[in-house]
This record gives structure tokens, C-alpha cells and sequence, in this order.
């Protein structure tokens, strides 16, 4: 599959919580884009990955000023 932009292979079936968290994100302070489409929070943990999925994780960040 892609992660991010790099090719990562799958060791063993797993779902998007278990592969985000195995990435070192906490899945509240993340969203995730599989396929082309916005990943609801509440599907993390049921959501199965495959091979051929692309995932794009974008981290919220706090800071900054006007």
C-alpha cells in the first residue's frame, strides 16, 4: 500500500487504528484519506486494509499567529 506518499508493505491484515497507531499517530489528532475519500474517525477501528490502498494522514498542529 502507500502511505504518505511511500510504499509500505502490509506484514500481516490489520485496520487503519492498528496501522496509525503502529506509526507512532494518535488517532485523535489525525485525519485520514483512503482511496480518495475522507475516512469517518468512528471507521479507524473497523476499516481492514488492503495492498492496494492509498492512505494520505494528515496531522493536526496548533500555533501560529495573525
Amino acid at each position: 500500500m502507500i502511505v504518505n506518499g511511500e510504499e509500505r508493505k502490509l506484514e500481516s491484515p490489520c485496520t487503519v487504528s492498528e496501522l496509525v497507531t503502529s506509526l507512532g499517530y494518535r488517532p485523535e489528532l489525525i485525519a485520514i484519506e483512503l482511496n480518495g475519500e475522507i475516512l469517518p474517525k468512528k471507521e479507524y477501528a473497523s476499516k481492514a486494509l488492503e495492498d492496494t490502498d492509498v492512505m494520505e494522514i494528515v496531522m493536526f498542529m496548533g500555533g501560529g499567529s495573525c
